[in-house]
């Protein structure tokens, strides 16, 4: 960012979640937002470039510190404790995208999370960016029973983000198929990540299809 462009957006006190935030674009994204004066989640897959990055931009004074989240195999992440960092069990969940979601006006989200460890993860990285129980609350289940569960009270949603382990993503697919067209509201997007030699079948109707190296992004109407 330019310091023009900064003057036009202060970022004080707002959260930003970076993806990819320690190489190339990320890179340059993420020191952009921090001058402008966000709080800045560096997601990234290494956590000796996430630390790097963190070291750089403490290093040269940037607006506000930054806090990481190291993405190990898929979104693994440690808690936010403005660099302290935590080791969860590996291929566990973080709540980077709903994170990423509340950061762009989501009025609220539901994290889904099976493993207990992964849970406390997420727990501790909400309580470190101060989002209250009634902005995200978070279900230890597994998917499709929350789904069930979400279901049976009535509730629904705008937008449904699928990360499933890769490995274990077709295992899935009749299960979530079941479950999600109950808990869609009207016009909403269910949005879902998978290997591209596997992709996620849901039945849903396909409103577009990306693809990144072998990662498969679909995106679903109800």
């Amino acid at each position: 960012m330019s310091e023009s462009s900064l003057e036009l957006f202060d970022l004080t006190d707002r959260v930003a979640v970076v993806t990819g935030g320690a190489r190339g674009i990320g890179h340059a994204l993420s020191w952009g937002l921090a001058r402008a004066g966000a709080d800045v989640i560096i997601a990234s897959r290494n956590i000796e470039n996430c630390e790097r990055v963190a070291a750089e931009i403490r290093g040269r004074k940037a607006a506000r510190p930054e806090r990481l989240a190291h993405g190990a195999q898929r979104h693994t992440a440690h808690p936010i404790t403005r660099g302290t960092l935590k080791r969860p069990a590996s291929g566990a969940g973080s709540g980077a995208l709903a994170i990423e979601a509340l950061s762009r006006g989501a009025a609220s989200a539901t994290l889904v999370e099976r493993d207990a460890r992964a849970v406390g993860v997420i727990r501790a990285n909400l309580e470190a960016l101060g989002l209250a129980p009634e902005d995200a609350k978070v279900v230890h289940a597994r998917a499709d029973a929350a789904l069930r569960d979400a279901s049976r009270s009535g509730d629904t949603y705008d937008l449904v983000l699928l990360d499933p382990p890769y490995r274990d993503a077709t295992a899935w697919e009749r299960e979530l198929a079941r479950a999600l067209p109950a808990v869609l509201a009207p016009n909403a997007r269910v949005v879902a990540e998978s290997d591209r030699r596997a992709p996620l079948e849901l039945g849903l109707p396909l409103l577009d299809e990306r693809r990144y190296g072998d990662t498969l992004i679909r995106i679903h109407g109800p």
